[in-house]
């Protein structure tokens, strides 16, 4: 990281970044926000904008259960338990007939209930309370590989399902009959989405995570005329809100991950004025 942290020095002369915590923030923001850039438009086109939310709760359940269980990493029950709920919940639509909002709904009330039960015994909560925010500032040089790892995990799966995802979100019946492997590619999906928010949750918060999904892939939808331009200008605004945010809430002393989320807000409101024009 040394080395890393040395280029920074001459690419980036600014004082900001003069503190090593500065310097992995900004690894951990660029390698976060794409993360949430590319996920959020298929999110966005599948009417999924609370699923993020659900998993986002479900998180306050994986630690509970590590807890119990006497596990020294939060990150491995969360990590478990996001998938097993991102699966559960993706089972449960496919075999009913409620919509997807009532489902993700039930789902994430039941997580956050169990996980609050479970970490307030004893008015043992307050430890915990730093996941419903987040501190991107609070990524170590230990935390960015993990991140790295995640970002390209994504990005394989993207390019391997990517056509199919986008042929069952513009009408699944026409992707059946074309022999793409629907449900194995809603499963991979949520399962990328769950893996993505258990592993930056807390840097991010439980209360944004989903605005962070959800912003950037709306504003996009607003100005893009294809595909390609809707991922890329998604992706594109959630890294440059997401560098301007954390340098915003470094000279006004506030929290970044809202900085970064009212940075995309705006984005989402300029562009809906080009939408309507």
């Amino acid at each position: 990281m040394n080395t890393v942290y040395a280029i920074m020095d001459k690419v980036l002369p600014f004082g900001f970044l003069q503190y090593t915590f500065m310097k992995n923030a900004l690894l951990a923001m660029l390698l976060i926000t794409p993360l949430f850039g590319m996920l959020g438009t298929m999110a966005v086109d599948n009417k999924m904008a609370f699923f993020s939310d659900a998993l986002g709760h479900s998180a306050l359940t994986g630690v509970a259960i590590g807890v119990v269980l006497g596990m020294n990493s939060q990150m491995v029950p969360m990590l478990l338990f996001g998938i097993l709920w991102a699966v559960l919940i993706t089972f449960v639509k496919q075999h009913s007939r409620m919509s997807a909002d009532t489902i993700i709904s039930v789902f994430s009330s039941t997580s956050i209930a169990l996980g609050l039960i479970i970490l307030s015994r004893g008015g043992a909560f307050a430890r915990y309370s730093p996941l419903l925010v987040g501190d991107i500032l609070a990524v170590t040089a230990g935390d960015l590989p993990l991140l790295a790892l995640t970002l390209a995990v994504v990005i394989l799966c993207w390019h391997l399902i990517f056509n199919s995802l986008l042929m069952t979100s513009i009408n699944e019946s026409l992707a059946g009959s074309r022999g793409m492997p629907t449900r194995v590619v809603e499963y991979l999906f949520t399962t990328l989405v769950a893996m993505s928010v258990m592993v930056s949750i807390q840097w991010v918060g439980v209360m944004l995570i989903n605005s962070l999904l959800i912003l950037p892939a709306a504003a996009s939808r607003n100005v893009s005329r294809n595909a390609r331009e809707y991922m890329g200008i998604a992706v594109a605004i959630a890294m440059v809100c997401g560098v301007a945010g954390l340098i915003l809430s470094y000279y006004l002393s506030t929290s970044a991950g809202a900085a970064v989320v009212l940075l995309c807000a705006v984005c989402y409101f300029v562009t809906l004025i080009f939408r309507r024009r």
